[in-house]
């Protein structure tokens, strides 16, 4: 029997936190429409951040749901394709409309895969270069609104930016390419 009543419920704090960040990402993207890059660059850390924590909370305490399951990653999806949707459309972004459209059409694809495979019963869990493209990508949008934050950013700032959005790409690119090979290996 499972001590926790709540454990099976479809709400609870994992949930409820990735409803929270749900929140936080439209939130973000309003602020970047209105130029307002740090308040922007705080409410994305804070969604950004809560992402480990719901993760650590359903495991440790068994309240992994079919519901949680869904909602963490199309929540993670929002929160990065939004900024960079939104960021891309800001004056002076470093952030060009192909990055959107990789970054998007990458997560589109994944989140396909992921449900023709599940759908036949196997597993399909993100992994561990999925997991690093998304802290990349993650640092690129704070470093790209903290950079739009200021009028004249630093060298170092914009440079910092540029990096972090190469890599980001460069590793979305990649671990795209590592789902699709693993989802022909399970889908024979």
């Amino acid at each position: 029997m499972n001590a926790d009543p709540n454990a099976n419920s479809n709400w609870n704090v994992p949930n409820a936190l990735s409803a929270v960040r749900l929140v936080l990402a439209m939130v973000v993207c309003g602020l970047i429409e209105w130029n307002l890059m740090v308040p922007a660059a705080i409410c994305f850390v804070i969604a950004a951040s809560t992402d480990w924590m719901d993760g650590w909370w359903a495991r440790k305490y068994n309240q992994v749901t079919k519901l949680g399951r869904i909602l963490d990653p199309f929540v993670d999806k929002i929160i990065i394709c939004g900024a960079m949707i939104a960021l891309c459309a800001a004056s002076n972004s470093p952030i060009a409309p192909w990055m959107s459209t990789v970054v998007v059409g990458r997560e589109l694809l994944v989140t396909s895969l992921r449900g023709l495979i599940e759908g036949q019963g196997g597993d399909f869990s993100a992994k561990q270069l999925g997991k690093w493209k998304m802290v990349l990508q993650c640092a690129a949008m704070v470093s790209v609104m903290l950079e739009l934050a200021h009028s004249s950013p630093p060298v170092w700032l914009h440079w910092t930016s540029l990096v972090l959005i190469w890599s980001a790409i460069a590793l979305t690119i990649v671990s795209g390419l590592e789902y699709i090979m693993l989802a022909t290996k399970k889908s024979r």
